[in-house]
């Protein structure tokens, strides 16, 4: 399996399991409506455990455009395959969140909240302050990277057994610092399922509020390079 296939599969996973959760928790008549913060931030987590899991032997796991710009300005991968790795994460992120779409078709069927329906594909602030959004994604983000780069160290990728601590830290940054924005964290994670939003023949849905897209782009790109200049001096 190439490097290619095996980030659009593990990202694939990621959101299978958090956009499914999200569905689950919001949408009307499923029989986990209003399960709550703690089992989408459960559900995301097992998305990032199976992910990982899945594309660590090939590619390393990264999943995540961060992951892979801070290992290319840390040295870990060479900066031509980091188009193939993000290309990849980002049609799995929108496979991925499409298909759990389909599984709960039906029940986008039904009459919901257009902004709820939004939510199961894509990141939105609880309070919207763009500068202070960014602010939190870029710490999330960082906090994200950091912690992946102690957990890798000394490999140069994750190993399948490092799943669990990775996913272990998803769920604390969902726990601990997702209220604000919905902790993107992962560029992917957020564009690949807004594009599927925009496309997707949902019946009465919002628009994919594109104004906001950027902030969880630009965060997560930021933090990861806050995180690799902290553990380029930490580490020497």
């Amino acid at each position: 399996m190439s490097i290619f296939f095996s980030e659009l599969i593990g990202t694939f996973f990621i959101l299978l399991f958090g956009s499914g959760v999200v569905a689950n928790v919001v949408l009307a008549r499923s029989k986990g409506q209003q399960g709550g913060w703690i089992v989408i931030a459960f559900g995301w987590a097992i998305g990032v455990f199976v992910g990982v899991y899945a594309a660590a032997p090939i590619s390393g796991a990264h999943l995540n455009p961060a992951i892979t710009l801070a290992w290319v300005i840390l040295g870990k991968l060479d900066a031509a395959l980091a188009p193939v790795y993000i290309m990849g994460q980002l049609l799995g992120a929108m496979a991925g969140s499409a298909t759990a779409w389909l599984a709960y078709k039906k029940h986008f069927d039904e009459p919901n909240d257009p902004a709820a329906m939004r939510a199961i594909f894509c990141t939105a602030p609880a309070i919207r302050h763009r500068y202070y959004n960014l602010l939190t994604e870029v710490i999330g983000t960082f906090a994200l990277v950091f912690g992946v780069l102690f957990i890798a160290a000394p490999q140069q990728s994750l190993g399948a057994l490092d799943a669990l601590p990775v996913a272990l830290l998803v769920l604390g940054i969902g726990l601990s610092l997702g209220g604000p924005t919905g902790y993107a964290i992962n560029p992917a994670r957020d564009l690949g399922p807004r594009i599927a939003h925009a496309l997707l023949p949902i019946p009465n849905k919002a628009g994919s509020d594109w104004v906001y897209a950027w902030v969880p782009v630009l965060g997560p790109c930021l933090g990861a390079l806050l995180a690799g200049g902290c553990w380029m001096l930490l580490m020497g």
